[in-house]
């Protein structure tokens, strides 16, 4: 149903659970629901006041109304279509009248629906005229977010040292508390998702660590779940793994699904930490499902081919990709241009020298450099060097090779990325291997097996030591026991001896010391059926909400086709598919609400939090001992114990 077609405010609006009273009830309600995060409520409180303001015939309110309910749209759900409409709803009840505070509302929309839509010159002007407005009349979404859309519309021109500093600028003013927390959480985010896309890591960090310091104060609507993401980006990059895939799993609880296409952005954050942890399994359920919300799971899911030997498989994944990429209409990841192909060339660099086809490889690197000399960071030059490296490795001309090579590690190191420097220094190893220099290559390739096993790579520091020649020469090492005796366990270590409860963290703890490096699925630590039922997909609050949204998607397509705007046309229906595919998924036969299984991601948390209490017990007890087993367990989908690859731990367990 329209929000024209909507019922009037009414004493009948209490018995139906909808947002009711006066304007100014109204315009609370909006606020503080939104800041608990109640996005549907919210935004069903600014569609009511729209209603009560018209039928009051009150036209500019009404327009405020009008536009409050897209730009709450705009930043938290990605769909265009319904955006345009109430942008639409707003022009007409303000007609011509004298520019305004709502004026300045609908330029900063305007400027990022053209934005995300991927029309870069449709959004600067709008862009241009909300920061204008914005300072006029004092309209902090429309100044902050007008100044960030400028910035990122100057970086997307190449204009990069321009754009950053226009970025530092407004960093200098949100930390002054020059914007309100709406404001403030928004303009954080988009200026750290900026940073990284440039490969800008310095910054995002630093921007990163602030957004994490100032969200513990009055942060607002989805300001946590986003904040939490970009600490699971950084904690990818320098580790360690299962903080990083902590994060992740925080942030898809806080950025629920319901009409949230961003949903599908820590997702992909979640897929691509498990993948670097070699949980092969749940990092395809993590792209799977980030596919299933409109959202693209590439590179990731190709390297997961890839790492699952299919090589082929993997090369038509990123080159469909390229050739088509996925509209995504949000800010996390660029919606046009070439800075969103880099992740798709260095991937293809990679699969293409795995592949033996040293020529796609070079076109690959080429592309890279080319990118990386337009847009200068060193996570870009980082890129491009390790797929130089690649593609003369494939090509036959591992003195190149070795250049390069040298050059990535050293980007690496130099912005604190631990993993991919060691992914650097295995391409590095095969270089000096083929030239002969068979000590150089054992020297990089056991500095990368330490880095993967410091990072929680159990797997691809297994694999590094398993490269020909190169398994390192045993070493004897220390030995632990773990020995349960009636209700209790025995822990010896170094010749001290300790008692502890017979707790459940410590019976998993025994089944992975004792099998070093196997990972193994929580599932079959804590067995099946450890949880019962699950959560509502959609409650019946969000399922209204969507279908209004259908409404007006509907309304959008069938203007666009009217018109003969296919560009339109093509964005409204992406958007009808998303709503479809998200109530679909929600009901099941007869239109019966569906419930989610939750086994495994409870049985997930179930057993990380047991370990870690376990490991906690175990440091009291000894502080050394706790040390190494906090460094060596890895938690997650899949849970394992993995040593120094140098110096290991024997353990004795016997239960």
């Amino acid at each position: 149903m329209s929000p024209e077609a909507s019922p009037e405010v009414g004493p009948e609006a209490a018995d139906t659970g909808r947002p009711a009273g006066g304007p100014a009830d109204l315009e609370r309600q909006a606020g503080e629901l939104y800041a608990a995060g109640e996005l549907e409520a919210a935004v069903t409180c600014w569609e009511r006041l729209y209603e009560a303001h018209r039928a009051n015939g009150e036209p500019g309110p009404a327009a405020r109304a009008a536009a409050l309910v897209a730009l709450n749209l705009l930043c938290e759900t990605g769909l265009m279509a319904p955006v345009r409409g109430w942008l639409a709803r707003a022009r007409r009840l303000l007609g011509d009248a004298e520019a305004g505070p709502v004026h300045a509302l609908l330029a900063v929309a305007t400027a990022y629906e053209r934005f995300l839509s991927g029309d870069p010159d449709g959004a600067l002007g709008p862009a241009e005229e909300a920061v204008v407005l914005g300072e006029r009349f004092g309209v902090d979404p429309a100044r902050g977010l007008g100044r960030v859309a400028v910035a990122r519309l100057a970086i997307h021109r190449g204009e990069v040292e321009e754009g950053i500093a226009r970025l530092d600028e407004l960093a200098v003013d949100l930390a002054a508390g020059a914007y309100d927390p709406l404001t403030t959480g928004n303009v954080y985010c988009e200026l750290i998702c900026a940073a990284l896309w440039l490969g800008r890591y310095d910054r995002a960090r630093e921007w990163t660590e602030v957004m994490e310091r100032w969200r513990h104060g009055p942060a607002f609507g989805a300001t946590h779940g986003r904040c939490r993401v970009h600490r699971a980006e950084m904690l990818r990059l320098s580790g360690p793994a299962d903080a990083a895939e902590q994060e992740a799993l925080a942030a898809c609880a806080e950025l629920r699904p319901w009409m949230r296409r961003e949903y599908g952005w820590p997702l992909v954050e979640l897929g691509n930490i498990r993948l670097r942890r070699g949980d092969l399994d749940g990092a395809e359920e993590a792209f799977r499902e980030a596919h299933a919300h409109a959202w693209s799971p590439q590179p990731g899911l190709a390297l997961l081919r890839l790492a699952r030997g299919d090589a082929v498989g993997a090369a038509a994944m990123v080159r469909e990709e390229i050739a088509h990429p996925m509209e995504v209409p949000w800010k996390e990841c660029p919606p046009f241009g070439e800075l969103r192909l880099v992740p798709l060339l260095a991937a293809q660099a990679e699969i293409a020298a795995a592949d033996d086809d040293p020529g796609l490889a070079r076109e690959a690197a080429a592309q890279l450099d080319r990118i990386a000399a337009r847009y200068p960071s060193g996570a870009l030059r980082a890129d491009a060097a390790l797929a130089r490296a690649r593609a003369a490795l494939a090509g036959d001309d591992p003195a190149a090779a070795v250049g390069a090579a040298r050059d990535a590690v050293a980007a690496w190191a130099e912005l604190d990325a631990p993993y991919d420097a060691a992914r650097a220094r295995v391409v590095l190893g095969q270089a000096h291997r083929a030239l002969g220099e068979d000590d150089l290559a054992r020297l990089e390739w056991e500095a990368a097996a330490a880095a993967f096993a410091a990072f929680g790579a159990a797997a691809r520091a297994a694999e590094v030591a398993a490269l020909p020649g190169e398994r390192l020469p045993p070493a004897r090492g220390p030995v632990a026991s773990l020995v349960r005796d009636g209700d209790r366990w025995r822990l010896g270590y170094d010749g001290v001896e300790a008692w502890l409860p017979d707790l459940k963290g410590i019976h998993l703890l025994a089944t992975l010391v004792a099998a070093p490096g196997r990972e193994v699925h929580v599932l079959d630590l804590v067995g099946a059926g450890v949880v019962e039922g699950g959560l509502p997909v959609l409650d019946a609050e969000a399922r209204a909400a969507y279908r209004r949204r259908l409404a007006e998607v509907e309304e959008d397509l069938a203007e666009a086709e009217r018109d003969h705007d296919e560009a339109r046309r093509t964005l409204a229906a992406r958007d009808r598919e998303y709503l479809l595919a998200e109530l679909s998924g929600a009901l099941g036969l007869g239109g019966r609400t569906r419930r989610t299984g939750g086994t495994a991601e409870r049985a997930r948390t179930s057993v990380t939090r047991s370990l870690r209490y376990a490991l906690a017990r175990i440091a009291e007890a000894h502080p050394e001992l706790g040390g190494h087993l906090a460094r060596a367990v890895r938690t997650g989908s899949c849970c394992s114990y993995v040593p120094d690859p140098v110096v290991p731990l024997a353990w004795h367990v016997r239960r």
